[in-house]
This record gives C-alpha cells, sequence and structure tokens, in this order.
C-alpha cells in the first residue's frame, strides 16, 4: 500500500470519527470553550492562608474554689506553648479596700487603679480595659507561637456578698468580642465545701451547705452548654483527662507536662503537694454537716446533676 493510499484511508477515518462526536454536541455548546486558568502558587498560597482562621481561639478554664482547678491549671501550664493566667477577674472585689480605707500600692494593675480613682469609674470602662488588654495579649503571643489561657476567679464572682446577677462573668465579657474555647472543671460539692471551710474562703452568708450548693448551681446556669470535665476522672486517669482536656482546649497534648508540675508555681495552690496525681480520701465530715446535707434540696440538685453520690 502507498502513502498516498495510506494517507487518504487515514483522512477518511478521522472525517468519520468527527462526524460521529458532531452527533454528541449539544446544538448551544460553544464551538470553542477557553480554558479556566489555573491559579499561580502565590494564589494558591493565599487561598490556603485565608482558609485558615485568623484569629485563634482564647481559652479559658472555670470552675469554683477548692475544686482542683489549681492543679488542672498547672498541667495545662505544662504544656508546649501554654501561658496561662491565673485566678483573673476584671470585676472582682476582693483586694479592693473599702471606701475610706487607703488605696493600695499596685502599680502594674490598672483596673485597680480606675477602681481606686477619685472619681468612680463605671463598670463598663472596667470591662472595655480588660477586653482591649487581653485582645492584645492574645493576638501577640498568637503570633508568637503561644496560646494564652485565662482561668477564671469565679470565686469573687459567685462566692462573695456580690450579688452574682448583678454584673458578667469572665466568659460574658469576652465571649462577644472574640472566639472562645472554653471548659467547666467540678468536683463533689461536700469535697469542695469541706476543703473551703478548711481553708477559711467563706466569703458569703449564711455559711452552709445549701448557700454553697445554691452558688455552685447558679455558676453552672451561668455557664450552661460548656463541656464539663469532673475532677474526681481527672485524679483517676490524669493523662487521659489531660488529653481529653486538650482536645476541647485545642492545645497540643503532652504527657510530659506532668513532669514539669513540681515547677509550675501558681496562685490559688492550697491543696495537695508533690508531683504524683491520685485520688486523695475524703476530709472528716463533720456530724452536724452529715446530718443535714440530705435535707439541702440545692446539694442534692447539684449532685445528681453530675451523678455524685449524696
Amino acid at each position: 500500500m502507498s502513502i498516498n493510499t495510506m494517507a487518504q484511508e487515514l483522512a477518511a477515518e478521522l472525517e468519520d470519527t468527527l462526524r460521529q462526536l458532531e452527533v454528541y454536541r449539544r446544538e448551544d455548546t460553544p464551538s470553542s470553550v477557553p480554558a479556566e486558568a489555573l491559579p499561580s502558587l502565590l494564589q494558591q498560597c493565599q487561598q490556603i492562608c485565608d482558609s485558615i482562621e485568623q484569629t485563634p481561639p482564647l481559652r479559658t478554664l472555670h470552675h469554683f474554689a477548692c475544686t482542683g482547678g489549681t492543679l488542672i491549671s498547672k498541667c495545662i501550664s505544662a504544656l508546649p506553648n501554654s501561658v496561662v493566667v491565673s485566678e483573673i477577674d476584671p470585676l472582682s472585689t476582693m483586694g479592693v479596700n473599702k471606701s475610706g480605707w487607703a488605696p493600695r500600692f499596685a502599680p502594674t494593675d490598672l483596673i485597680l487603679g480606675l477602681r481606686q480613682a477619685a472619681r468612680d469609674v463605671d463598670q463598663d470602662v472596667l470591662v472595655e480595659v480588660f477586653r482591649s488588654s487581653i485582645l492584645t495579649a492574645h493576638e501577640t503571643l498568637s503570633g508568637q507561637g503561644y496560646s494564652l489561657v485565662l482561668r477564671d476567679h469565679a470565686h469573687s464572682h459567685f462566692c462573695t456578698d456580690v450579688d452574682p446577677a448583678s454584673r458578667p462573668s469572665l466568659h460574658e465579657i469576652l465571649s462577644p468580642c472574640m472566639p472562645l474555647r472554653s471548659v467547666v472543671t467540678v468536683r463533689h460539692p461536700l469535697d469542695a465545701f469541706l476543703s473551703l471551710t478548711a481553708n477559711g474562703w467563706l466569703h458569703f452568708e449564711p455559711v452552709t451547705l445549701d448557700e454553697y450548693s445554691s452558688r455552685y448551681l447558679a455558676f453552672l446556669d451561668r455557664h450552661e452548654g460548656l463541656p464539663v470535665v469532673q475532677y474526681e476522672d481527672f485524679v483517676t486517669a490524669p493523662e487521659e483527662v489531660l488529653e481529653q482536656l486538650c482536645n476541647l482546649l485545642d492545645l497540643p497534648f503532652s504527657p510530659l507536662a506532668f513532669d514539669f508540675l513540681p515547677v509550675i508555681k501558681m496562685t490559688g495552690d492550697s491543696g495537695r503537694s508533690g508531683g504524683r496525681i491520685s485520688a486523695r480520701r475524703r476530709r472528716d465530715v463533720p456530724q452536724e454537716l452529715s446530718d443535714i446535707r440530705h435535707e439541702s434540696q440545692n446539694y442534692r440538685a447539684l449532685c445528681e446533676r453530675f451523678g455524685y453520690d449524696l
């Protein structure tokens, strides 16, 4: 077969193929559709950066005094690149001298300085000063690769002579202006009340288990919807529960955190000493407290809420 013959047959086959393809072409399909240009490498990198959350969440921890919050906070402080600021409440009146007393020297405390000014400063001003400070610290530390964690001093809000309903909580102050990842930790109310009594931190009246339980319930109601971790679970399986906390707070987990516990210093550290974490026996319960605890409806409701025994 000559080359010309082969070329003619090939041309005929191509024409036949094109005719068959023409059958499948829709009448409204343009004869020439320009191909969409692929994004450049720089554009692809920019798209990836834009898809990443620009402001990482601020982490917050919330608990009552004597509920194991210091131990848990110290473990979180020992995690890689965590910066834990302990016992924060911008509207706390604890440590603020009462009217007629000499102002307290605190040159680094701007909010206290405003509280002690000759003219009264509105609560909203204190809130805005606090928000601005936290936002600046959070953004700056995030840019340096650190994770800011605020440990709430809920005792100031719910366990003093201040009406808890008269002011916002730390979580309520911060949530409107920045994304938060928050966790509430709890402990059996009887154990917490016994420890609170032993430390002399009873700043409310009447000083009864029922009143304490009522305030604890109010605290929980104000933090409704936040994940809750029980202290008893933590001391039973510390590594497992710390990893759970890291997942909830979006923090990197490291079991080496427990090795650094002895060198972590933190306010509110009134409980256990040493680096070993384990469950401990309950303090002795006074007979009068043992007799009346079953009669307290608030205490019963609090125990039932988390499956604690009475």
